[in-house]
């Protein structure tokens, strides 16, 4: 066996002189060693994303957040604030928050039936039978033949009452209701004929006593033209304040009677045609509507 070689100073100083320069890097350079713990659930990486419920056509040039599509966002709170949604999910939250609230269930647990007492046993020669409670029956007297004549004559007259108001509803005149903002053609067309026939015999036989008094008004009067042109009702809707006035309209309603029948395109569905409009006494003696 040989012996080792003996360590010289020039090892020493090669040695020590290693470790100098290690000793230095590490304070210059700040090399330190560190101990990576290995992934684990808790310390993976994660991305925060935002579910946004609309969509903006201008994407922001500065976003605050990522989300699944570009969004303006607006709001009133000054700083940055991360939004969040007011209602919670149905699964458990490991942080503090709102959480689902505890329900109770509508219906009772399920329970086991309990076994029925026996009154008798398989072996025994008696039976008990369950009876149905038989509710009693009021006593009630037979009608007399009078009172069921009497119930037959009472019966048809509420029947023949029946029909009349039937038959009356069935003859109900179908009626049309028009004025000086109607805008149909074939009611517009009739009642401005009829309108320049009233004014006409209205000049002709202006009221005496009104033109004597110089009286002045305006009045609303509604009147109901029958199928054949014959006035059914004449209606002050606003009287004028001077019954003269009124009195001559109806006056010179009925003059004009009877006016032209109704054309053949509105019987088909208006038995009754309803004008109302706005008669004037105006100065000079004229007559006009409006």
């Amino acid at each position: 066996m040989s012996e080792a070689d003996p360590i010289t100073t020039d090892d020493r100083l090669s040695v020590t002189v290693v470790f100098a320069l290690m000793l230095h890097a590490v304070v210059v350079l700040g090399v330190s060693f560190t101990y990576e713990e290995p992934d684990t659930p808790d310390n993976l990486p994660s991305l925060d994303v935002i579910l946004v419920q609309r969509k903006s056509e201008t994407p922001p040039d500065e976003a605050d957040y990522l989300a699944q599509a570009s969004q303006v966002g607006g709001g009133t709170e000054v700083e940055k604030v991360r939004p969040q949604s007011p209602i919670t999910g149905q699964l458990p939250k490991p942080d503090p928050g709102i959480a689902p609230a505890p329900t109770q269930p509508s219906t009772p647990n399920p329970q086991k039936p309990s076994p029925a007492d026996l009154l008798t046993r398989q072996d025994s020669t008696t039976r008990v039978v369950k009876t149905e409670e038989q509710k009693p029956i009021p006593d009630t007297e037979t009608p007399t033949a009078r009172e069921l004549i009497d119930r037959s004559v009472e019966i048809a007259r509420l029947e023949a009452e029946i029909g009349r108001e039937l038959q009356a509803y069935a003859r109900r005149p179908r009626r049309k209701f028009i004025s000086a903002n109607t805008r149909e053609f074939e009611f517009a067309s009739y009642m401005q004929a009829w309108v320049a026939k009233v004014e006409r015999i209205g000049n002709l036989n202006y009221p005496s006593e009104a033109r004597r008094r110089d009286l002045e008004g305006s009045l609303v009067l509604t009147v109901a033209i029958s199928r054949d042109g014959s006035v059914e009702s004449i209606d002050i809707i606003q009287p004028s304040g001077f019954p003269v006035l009124d009195d001559a309209a109806i006056r010179i309603v009925r003059l004009g009677a009877p006016y032209a029948p109704l054309p053949a395109t509105m019987r088909e569905s208006v038995d009754i045609l309803h004008i109302t409009r706005t008669w004037q006494f105006l100065p000079g003696n004229v007559l006009r509507h409006n």
